[in-house]
């Protein structure tokens, strides 16, 4: 009897697990005004879209020093890329290479 009273605490715990959702992803915004992104470090996790816009007269990239991606930005205009795997993620400007930024990836 005492085994029964247990089988709906068991039924809620486990609905809790598979009814749980992950928080939603992020937009994370990064500026690029007078050759300098702002902010240059920033903490995201898989999922989450990095923003670029970009404030200059001048046209930049964003490009990952592993050359794992690339988004392109002409002047004031905005471009994003979608975090896919966690870890430290360098990344430069190909036009101005001392334009220098990181993002930190971790698990969702």
């Amino acid at each position: 009897m005492r085994d029964r009273r247990l089988i709906p605490i068991a039924c809620a715990a486990l609905l809790a697990v598979f009814t749980a959702t992950a928080a939603p992803a992020k937009v994370i915004h990064i500026d690029i005004t007078k050759l300098v992104f702002e902010p240059r470090t920033v903490a995201a996790e898989i999922g989450d879209t990095i923003e670029w816009t970009n404030n200059d007269i001048v046209a930049h990239t964003a490009t990952a020093d592993d050359k794992s991606w690339e988004v392109a930005l002409a002047p004031h205009a905005t471009g994003s890329y979608v975090i896919e795997r966690a870890g430290v993620a360098a990344y430069f400007c190909r036009f101005h290479p001392n334009m220098r930024g990181v993002v930190k990836v971790a698990e969702p």
